[in-house]
């Protein structure tokens, strides 16, 4: 297949690379589209909830929200690649706030009972779907802004995940506090952070974009393209297949942590909120930490103590006897999870040729995601007083993946070479 680079030419409305800083261009365009994605995360469970009191009914809407965002990754992939990030961004998040006008106005009007509950469902699972296609785009601009800042790009990398755990910091609290005035306060908020974030879509720097093969062939499809693109890489498909097997601790951890919180505990919603701004403060501080690590440990021994710290943690949260404890465990494994995550896109934006990284994110993320649902059906599957045991269970399963995962990488030069991540690619 003969791929083509136009970073002349960029999609939809974009003639040209917009002036501006990166403040202006990428960061800001980031926060509010990290705050409405950290709203759908954390607090669409919370609505749901509130409006069912039922925990299954929790679990099973978790798992409704990531089965559509796992099966729209192929098809967002391949429109950033063709299109590019910019128009992709802006669809996603205006088609975003106006599915949650629509929910909010459907909640507004019918009654409590059968209709509700579906309607919370689907808008669940509608946002979670519309979601992901802004994120791949966001992810795109990312990447390609961190290769053009060469020796940089773990730098740019941390910045952006730092917008991203600052949303967390934010998004679960706001959603929970929000919510005791009722969906509709929650659901506006929602909505007017999609149109913020649609507006500033359209200042984004573009992506280059792949053309057809110039011989006429058939180009492969979007995930196909992906895979073969992540198979040829595998230092980073290596690290992809301990993080997914992480990923089923960390889902679970989310889908469950409404009902222990609010049923075992005894709290309310805003306590779950609460919560999860506690982790997103501790990993804007390994984040932060991670960028002077990574110059001295590089991305292997960075990776190897964040990995052993949230596998330690989440074996812990299993036994948490209060909820002050729960808090703290929780905010040690999402440092270690934040701490990975810095590992994986650093690795992601060096080593995914530019043209095919909207298709081989796609696959990866794709990867990463589908234990989501997984957990969230776990959740709806388990009595209320056995989630314990099955966040154990993931726990000792999340150890056993990222120690052979790391043991498998230790030698591998890229993860291994200190100083500038960027240098060890050559």
């Amino acid at each position: 297949m003969t791929i083509s680079l136009h970073e002349g030419r960029p999609a939809g409305r974009h003639a040209a690379i917009p002036p501006g800083s990166l403040l202006r261009r990428v960061y800001a365009p980031r926060v509010f589209d990290a705050l409405a994605f950290s709203m759908c995360t954390y607090a669409m469970p919370l609505l749901v909830l509130a409006t069912t009191n039922s925990a299954s009914l929790t679990g099973l809407a978790f798992a409704l929200e990531w089965i559509p965002r796992v099966a729209a990754f192929g098809l967002a992939g391949d429109l950033v690649d063709r299109r590019g990030a910019a128009i992709v961004f802006f669809f996603a998040s205006m088609a975003r706030a106006l599915l949650v006008v629509a929910g909010a106005a459907a909640l507004i009007v019918l009654p409590r009972g059968t209709a509700e509950t579906v309607t919370v469902m689907a808008l669940a699972a509608g946002t979670g779907a519309l979601t992901q296609f802004s994120f791949i785009a966001n992810e795109a601009v990312g990447a390609i802004v961190s290769r053009r800042t060469q020796t940089q790009a773990h730098k740019v990398q941390a910045v952006l995940i730092g917008i991203d755990q600052t949303a967390t910091l934010i998004g679960p609290v706001l959603g929970g506090v929000l919510l005791l005035g009722g969906p509709t306060r929650m659901l506006a908020v929602l909505s007017a952070l999609s149109f913020f974030a649609a507006l500033l879509a359209l200042q984004t720097p573009p992506t280059p974009l792949r053309s057809s093969p110039r011989d006429g062939a058939k180009p492969e499809a979007g995930l196909k393209s992906g895979w073969h693109t992540l198979r040829s890489l595998p230092t980073l498909s290596g690290l992809v297949a301990g993080l997914a097997v992480s990923n089923l601790a960390l889902g679970l951890l989310q889908a469950a942590s409404p009902i222990i919180v609010v049923e075992r505990f005894g709290l309310s919603t805003a306590a779950v909120g609460t919560l999860w701004s506690a982790a997103a403060a501790s990993t804007l501080l390994a984040i932060a930490v991670c960028r002077f690590a990574l110059n001295r440990l590089g991305l292997w021994g960075v990776g190897v103590v964040c990995s052993t710290l949230a596998a330690a943690a989440c074996l812990a949260l299993a036994h948490a006897p209060s909820y002050l404890t729960f808090v703290l465990l929780m905010a040690l494994f999402m440092a270690g999870d934040g701490g990975l995550t810095v590992v994986l896109r650093t690795l992601r934006s060096l080593l995914i040729p530019p043209a095919l990284f909207g298709n081989t994110l796609s696959v990866t993320i794709l990867l990463l995601l589908l234990p989501f649902p997984v957990a969230g059906i776990v959740v709806a599957l388990t009595p209320s007083a056995a989630l314990g045991h099955a966040i154990a269970v993931c726990a000792a399963l999340q150890a056993v993946a990222l120690g052979f995962a790391f043991l498998r990488l230790r030698t591998d030069p890229v993860l291994r070479a200190p100083g500038n991540p960027a240098q060890a690619t050559g």
